[in-house]
């Protein structure tokens, strides 16, 4: 029932090794454990509610989760608190559910930082279309304040064959892109410092990272010591003690090269 690629099958057995299935209905839980079976031979949990499939997630670290949307679970609420936590599989792609196909409900998933969207009642092929787009076109990972996951000008990628029109989409170079999108994601961080400190570390980690893979064939040795002084400080930081002001100070040499016309603008993810 896979693919013809078997490069494509490879990856989507990989990728379903271990699997979460969290849905407040038994029977629709039990159908999905099923197909995915016929899939490929995986190990399945399921969980009806969203605490206990975060205490389930965080003993076996799932490969992918499966979560529904809809009366008696709230799956983008379920998807953020995965996202925000510290556990291994905060990463891992989430393929949201529901009969609730509306547009704000599609929305709602992919600002949640779910990778994919399956309307219910869905047929194997879609099941199939969702699992070949994340096991075989990963998406660049955000790590912001207000939203934490994949790219989502990608989402549902599995669907989507038309122009980019993003202007970050026709930018100079894919660097130049990562570059001004991590200086913006990194000045929010240090916006949010007093008000949500563990995240605003992990996100200025991350973007001090992709600054660096981003800069790394440039010969600025000046501005690439600015980078390595701001990712040595965030290494030994410790939320309740490291100043705020000191963080400014570390990416004053960095952000004076957010270009004016992004400085203002929220990041796009």
């Amino acid at each position: 029932m896979l693919s013809e690629d078997a490069k494509t099958n490879q990856r989507i057995q990989a990728l379903m090794q271990r699997v979460l299935i969290v849905d407040p209905q038994l029977a629709s839980a039990k159908l999905l454990s099923g197909v995915l079976r016929d899939i490929c031979n995986c190990q399945i949990w399921t969980a009806q509610d969203a605490q206990r499939a975060l205490t389930v997630a965080q003993g076996i670290e799932p490969h992918v989760i499966f979560v529904d949307h809809g009366p008696g679970l709230d799956g983008p609420a379920f998807t953020r608190a995965v996202r925000r936590s510290e556990m291994m599989c905060r990463k891992s792609p989430v393929i949201m559910f529901s009969a609730l196909a509306t547009a704000a409900t599609i929305i709602g998933a992919r600002d949640a930082g779910a990778h994919e969207f399956l309307r219910k009642p869905y047929t194997i092929k879609d099941l199939l279309r969702r699992l070949e787009a994340v096991s075989s076109r990963p998406r660049d990972w955000i790590e912001g304040i207000g939203y934490i996951g994949p790219d989502r000008r990608r989402f549902n990628s599995g669907d989507y064959s038309g122009p980019l029109k993003r202007r970050v989409d026709h930018a100079e170079t894919p660097d130049e892109a990562r570059f001004v999108q991590a200086l913006k994601i990194l000045k929010a961080a240090l916006a949010a410092m007093d008000s949500d400190p563990r995240q605003a570390l992990r996100s200025m980690t991350a973007q001090a990272e992709d600054i660096l893979g981003c800069i790394k064939a440039k010969s600025d040795m000046e501005f690439r010591a600015a980078v390595v002084a701001l990712s040595q400080r965030l290494a030994l930081a410790n939320p309740a003690q490291l100043p705020k002001s000191e963080l400014e100070y570390l990416s004053r040499p960095l952000l004076a090269l957010l270009p004016a016309d992004a400085a203002s603008a929220r990041p796009a993810a």
